[in-house]
């Protein structure tokens, strides 16, 4: 049997060893070449990396693989660059396909985004969707669509854009994405969600339409032990700049999970616009120490709103255990107390970083959230009372046209918009080495995201995808995307069948929910109503015994 010589000088030491064997010849070699010093040192270095490699004992790929093992790290590094720009098919969704981003980019330049030679998708594949044009379409004088928020108790409406975009905040992104956000809000007309981490100094620069959002941590609005203040909340929510304040919940990168920025990036800017110490770690709490039930919430709704003097006040969630979400509305119903609106995240949203479980596996998706709250709102009455927006993955107009098939008013998008700034979906978010600077700290890597020429992409991205959704609706035979309901979009369930959304996801009946004690089930409605209505209480979060 024949002997592997790799039994005794390894393979994988090769490149070490050739290394070695470089720096002794080219030292030996400086007297008749002096060229050879620039040998000597590459080899000399390369030779120095092999004897850490081996005597480290953290990496156990470097000790195995000295010299040669750095180039998997280098090649992990790039991955997503590669997997993106070589190895990706178009309609890949990873977790953005090359087709929806290609389709932001192209609007973010206001080039144009028609595709020759028909659709890339399989129109025969289950869950392929689409809606209906007509024989006889409309014709619209502008495609600058918006919504008024505000129920009976506001006092100081705002009329929205039905295309806004969603929470991302300072600290997540850099000063100059910032920047080129708001910017862009403020020429297209449209509102600037400022993420919980509340708003900064550059929110203010360029004086866009700001969302405040005000998570569990209270940032902008604390106190040094991080419960809620009333005063430090007033200072900001009277602002003019300030249109409406959305108290998040939770969110569909991560619905019941708290978060922590480590103190080593709370910088002063970050700490300034948080309202806590430099240097010290910015911790958000899973769940909110203002209110701990539905009563509680429908209150400091109120309290917010009159605090602001009267601005637009609701909340945003990504919907987890149905019997809580009833909870609140039987709350809005026992105190005649409302939100003025409600913001729907599903969980396909995903600009915060987060466990791999959580991304992957906690919180309900978009379509069956946002169906669910609809469909309680017009079962109690109150949908005309309330708006609902929604956020998670919505990137082109058809994507909205679903959304307000299943009930939303106005639609958020986060990474849209990032896309429109330059993001590449490298996916280093959290790393703080984002290659377009988008979500760095690093003053360097921030310089190379120029603030006007992407604030003009960021207006430029709403604009398009607002003119392609009128030519949607003229096509349809509408005058208002508020119009588009559930029998308008078509979802296919094999290859030989099809549904109306309105079949799959039926609207109920208004004011059901008000005067039935057991849901019927011939109404096709989710057994969820018949599970959970009647054991959900405004008192507690909890269920009711059976």
């Amino acid at each position: 049997m024949a002997m592997s010589p790799n039994k005794y000088i390894p393979i994988r030491y090769i490149p070490f060893g050739l290394c070695i064997l470089g720096a002794i010849v080219s030292f030996a070699s400086l007297q008749l070449y002096p060229q050879a010093w620039n040998f000597f040192l590459l080899f000399g270095f390369l030779s120095f990396v092999g004897m850490y490699d081996v005597s480290q004992t953290k990496i156990a790929i470097l000790r195995n693989y000295p010299v040669i093992g750095h180039l998997r790290f280098m090649l992990e590094f790039i991955r997503p660059e590669i997997r993106q720009y070589f190895i990706e098919g178009d309609n890949d969704e990873t977790p953005f396909s090359k087709e929806q981003r290609t389709l932001v980019y192209s609007r973010a330049k206001a080039v144009p985004d028609q595709i020759p030679f028909g659709t890339t998708l399989d129109v025969m594949a289950p869950g392929y969707q689409w809606i209906n044009q007509s024989l006889a379409p409309t014709r619209l004088p502008s495609h600058d669509f918006r919504v008024e928020i505000g129920g009976k108790d506001c006092i100081q409406k705002y009329s929205a854009s039905i295309f806004n975009i969603s929470a991302m905040s300072f600290g997540s992104l850099s000063a100059n994405a910032i920047l080129a956000l708001n910017l862009g809000a403020k020429k297209g007309g449209f509102a600037h969600d400022t993420g919980e981490g509340s708003i900064s100094q550059y929110h203010r620069v360029h004086g866009g339409d700001l969302i405040w959002e005000i998570g569990s941590g209270y940032f902008g609005c604390r106190n040094s032990d991080g419960t809620f203040s009333e005063s430090k909340y007033a200072e900001n929510a009277l602002d003019p700049q300030v249109k409406m304040i959305e108290i998040k919940l939770s969110q569909g990168a991560k619905p019941g999970h708290g978060g922590i920025l480590p103190g080593s990036k709370v910088t002063a800017e970050i700490a300034a616009a948080r309202g806590v110490k430099e240097g010290e770690a910015c911790i958000s709490p899973a769940s909110h120490s203002a209110f701990s039930t539905p009563l509680e919430l429908i209150y400091f709704v109120k309290k917010l709103r009159d605090l602001s003097g009267g601005k637009p006040v609701g909340f945003k969630f990504c919907v987890g255990h149905p019997w809580e979400w009833f909870g609140i509305v039987k709350a809005m119903l026992e105190t005649g107390i409302y939100p003025d609106f409600i913001v729907v995240d599903g969980s396909e949203g995903g600009t915060g970083a987060s466990p791999v479980e959580f991304t992957n596996h906690v919180g309900t998706p978009l379509q069956e959230g946002l169906r669910l709250v609809h469909n309680t709102l017009v079962g109690v009455n109150l949908r005309d009372q309330i708006k609902i927006g929604c956020a998670g993955k919505i990137i082109s107009a058809f994507d909205m046209a679903v959304a307000f098939a299943l009930g939303a008013d106005w639609c958020n998008s986060a990474r849209g918009f990032m896309f429109s700034i330059g993001c590449i979906q490298a996916q280093v978010c959290n790393t703080g080495n984002c290659p377009t600077g988008v979500t760095t700290q690093n003053a360097l890597r921030q310089k190379a995201l120029v603030v006007p020429n992407k604030a003009e992409r960021v207006y430029n991205f709403h604009n398009e995808t607002l003119k392609t959704l009128k030519e949607l609706v003229e096509a349809a035979g509408l005058h208002h995307p508020s119009e588009i309901d559930a029998p308008h979009i078509i979802r296919r369930i094999n290859k030989h069948e099809v549904r109306l959304l309105s079949f799959l996801l039926p609207e109920m009946p208004a004011g059901l929910l008000l005067k039935a004690e057991h849901i019927d089930p011939s109404l096709n409605l989710p057994r969820v109503f018949e599970l959970y209505w009647n054991r959900s209480q405004s008192q507690s979060f909890a269920t009711l015994k059976n």
